[in-house]
């Protein structure tokens, strides 16, 4: 064994091998399906409009020594994709490492692999048939009936799920969210009933993800997987309104053993609701975290000449290996963890 290498790199490289198969799957089945494969910048002017999300920047100097801009590496390939479509790529996906500024976790690094596809004249539904399609294809490559993760398991060959996030809320809280929109002391005050902590300068995105994270999420996705639907259009700021009930966005979020793997829009197209909700979450981001990203202002001008209506996606790729392997940990199946 050579003295680089960690002590239990043998067992590790079968993850290894088994990230490679559902790679393959993954280009295999979007290559089927007649999608184009693309590699957009990972440098960008705009990283993320999330409030929530924080990127890595980088100082671009001159000749002289002087930091001429500022730019950032990508969280996601989205903004450079869409501009995509507006050129008119109909179906197109890409599987790249993305950059974000948090610490190592069992399900997170600050640098992962992701794959983001796109389909236009289609919708989140046409999406979801999409990860049920995808994850069958990618068990069947890779020889398992299950994904699994710690002592739970999801059947992918079954029935998804579709789950809409009030029904969540009321299923595994007994909250009705829908009472709450608008009223943060409200939801506070549902919230510590629960028995968990709040604080008076909670934010209702607070509110709302201590009860996600403590008595919605580990349940979701155990047994077959789950498409958890219609976030609050303040929680979905690329997505377009519901038509029949325009407090709601169509996203989705899909998870499979407790663990979310993937976050999905109907895009908004409208350039102007687009610009005022960029502008609601970097007024967020600031007041939360004290930082502000420039707006890609070529995204919105490829907004106003036209994005046709789309669906698209990110789903962690790191984790749908973690969940084919039935590790429990995202540095397991890592190659860059082979050198610490």
């Amino acid at each position: 064994m050579n003295w680089w290498l960690p002590h239990n790199f043998e067992a590790k490289r079968e993850n290894l091998k088994q990230r490679q198969r559902v790679i393959r799957a993954v280009r295999a089945y979007f290559d089927g399906q007649g999608f184009e494969e693309v590699e957009t910048p990972i440098l960008q002017v705009c990283p993320v409009m999330d409030a929530h999300i924080r990127a890595f920047a980088t100082d671009l100097r001159g000749v002289d020594g002087q930091v001429a801009r500022t730019m950032y590496l990508h969280t996601s390939p989205e903004f450079a994709m869409k501009k995509l479509m507006v050129a008119g790529v109909e179906r197109l996906y890409q599987i790249c490492h993305v950059f974000r500024n948090c610490e190592d976790s069992k399900r997170h690094s600050p640098e992962f692999t992701m794959i983001e596809w796109y389909r236009t004249q289609a919708d989140y539904t046409d999406i979801m048939r999409d990860c049920e399609n995808l994850l069958r294809d990618v068990a069947t490559a890779c020889n398992i009936s299950h994904y699994k993760y710690k002592d739970l398991s999801s059947d992918p060959f079954v029935d998804f799920e579709r789950l809409t996030v009030c029904k969540a809320f009321q299923a595994y809280a007994d909250i009705d969210l829908e009472k709450y929109l608008e009223d943060k002391d409200g939801l506070r005050e549902a919230v510590s009933a629960l028995g968990l902590h709040t604080a008076e300068d909670d934010g209702w995105d607070d509110l709302f993800f201590r009860v996600m994270d403590a008595k919605i999420e580990p349940y979701l996705g155990v047994g077959r997987p789950t498409f958890l639907c219609d976030y609050p259009v303040s929680m979905a700021s690329l997505s377009r309104r519901k038509a029949d009930d325009p407090r709601f966005a169509e996203r989705f979020e899909l998870y499979v053993c407790g663990i979310e793997l993937a976050n999905a829009f109907s895009e908004l197209t409208d350039v102007e609701e687009q610009r005022t909700r960029f502008t609601e979450e970097m007024n967020l981001k600031e007041k939360l975290y004290g930082e502000r990203y420039p707006v890609d202002e070529d995204f919105l001008n490829a907004l106003t000449y036209g994005l046709p209506e789309s669906g698209g996606i990110a789903l962690g790729l790191d984790r749908l290996v973690m969940l084919s392997c039935g590790v429990e940990t995202i540095q397991d199946i890592l190659w860059a963890d082979i050198q610490k």
